[in-house]
């Protein structure tokens, strides 16, 4: 073993040991929501997932965007076998170790590996351009003004650098193989990067090791940052779709959960003689009002958010003008979050109170009451997102705690309670209208 892969081992066990550290955090955030069930129906739930999130099914429902995502999912799954061979070259200082075993197979790998890589170049290139030439107006909202709109573009630039790596690091091994230098012997099929060819005519022997080999470490170590780089990103789905889909809410849409105790209090004034339930030492809240109210589903949909925009740019109220954007109710709940895990790093496990809340400081009530409740956000989600889950406990909190609904719904809510009507009509008038004048 030589110090080369002493070095490869260290940066591979600090990148293992920081992505750990950070997933345990991001793990610890989510289960600071409140219980609910998802464990039900498992074969429906794997159904789900090999649609949606393998399947990819809600992402080609636009065709463009749909088509070129599909190439980068299918790059990033395909060639992290790749990345498995360099991580054993790299620590048994071996060279394209998986080539013998794999025979004729591993060229066809190889070559597969390329196509993808210079597809994924080419849908970088169009993601990039969609999003900073191509006026498309989801991607250019408030919300994602600094470092969100950074972040995408900064993501997109690193996979264009990480495959370029890769075909330069393929070009210039080919490029030895072909004078038989060392241990490059003749293996692999290269069907893009022998056209870097005639960039290699000239250089020196030296030379060409030297670009082979700082191709191969930055492309390794390029992903190893990218790694720790994700759970600081939007791009955090590329783990968390998987499990958020799995965990999706497969009632139809347009149901509301029921608060258990709400269902007694009515329990008890249809039926008198129903025996209470016993009381309890924690106060019942109604509703949600920070993210440690909010079902562990609920923050799992925060970090699982892509940023996309899609349910933004199929809400109804958003497209008339209203306040209300999904995507910033969800990246709202994200932050809010993030932030109280910072809070509890910082008092060593314990959230301090530091005065601040999902609702009001990042959620306000005009971004609530603007939602239709459609469901046309949750439908548009290509990861299976529920916005309005969140809204709907956001709106209880402010109905059952703060008693502060817009004038509209106050009045409907009371005519409901004395009327049994929406209407300002007694009881025994509702039926005037079909009385002969």
């Amino acid at each position: 073993m030589g110090v080369e892969n002493v070095i490869f081992i260290f940066f591979f066990l600090l990148g293992t040991w920081l992505f750990a550290r950070n997933a345990k955090k991001i793990i610890r955030n989510i289960r600071l929501g409140t219980a609910t069930n998802r464990n039900d129906n498992p074969k429906d739930r794997w159904k789900t997932m090999a649609l949606v999130a393998i399947g990819q099914s809600k992402m080609i429902t636009r065709p463009v965007a749909g088509f070129f995502h599909v190439i980068i999912y299918a790059g990033f799954v395909i060639i992290n076998i790749e990345v498995l061979e360099i991580i054993i070259d790299g620590i048994f200082g071996t060279h394209r170790v998986l080539a013998a075993p794999l025979g004729k197979v591993y060229n066809l790998l190889i070559g597969s590996f390329e196509i993808l890589a210079a597809l994924v170049l080419l849908a970088c290139v169009v993601f990039l351009v969609r999003r900073n030439v191509i006026y498309i107006k989801r991607f250019h909202q408030n919300e994602l003004n600094g470092w969100p709109r950074s972040d995408a573009n900064l993501i997109l630039v690193i996979e264009i650098l990480l495959m370029t790596a890769f075909l330069f690091m393929n070009g210039s091994d080919l490029a030895l193989q072909k004078i038989g230098f060392g241990h490059y012997t003749a293996v692999g099929g290269f069907p893009i990067s022998q056209y870097l060819q005639p960039l290699f005519d000239g250089l020196t022997v030296e030379a060409i090791v030297a670009i082979e080999r700082g191709c191969w470490w930055f492309h390794i170590l390029g992903i190893i940052a990218f790694l720790n780089y994700l759970p600081y990103s939007k791009h955090l789905h590329i783990i968390l779709a998987f499990p958020n889909v799995y965990y999706s809410n497969l009632n139809k849409l347009g149901g509301f959960t029921n608060m258990e105790s709400v269902t007694n209090e009515v329990k008890l004034m249809l039926d008198p003689s129903a025996i209470p339930p016993p009381v309890s030492d924690v106060p019942v809240k109604f509703g949600a009002r920070d993210v440690m109210d909010l079902s562990w589903k609920n923050l799992l949909d925060a970090y699982t958010c892509t940023e996309c925009g899609r349910c933004t740019s199929e809400c109804p109220a958003n497209q008339t003008g209203k306040l209300l954007s999904p995507r910033k109710i969800m990246m709202d709940t994200r932050d809010r979050l993030v932030e109280v895990g910072k809070n509890i790093d910082a008092n060593k496990g314990i959230f301090v109170d530091d005065q601040k809340q999902l609702l009001h400081q990042y959620i306000t009530p005009e971004e609530l009451w603007a939602c239709t409740t459609c469901n046309a956000c949750v439908e548009a989600c290509p990861v299976n997102i529920d916005p309005l889950a969140i809204i709907i406990d956001l709106r209880r909190y402010l109905v059952m705690e703060e008693s502060n609904p817009p004038a509209a719904l106050a009045t409907m809510l009371s005519n409901i309670e004395n009327n049994g009507a929406p209407w300002q009509f007694s009881q025994a008038d509702r039926l005037n209208w079909a009385s002969e004048n």
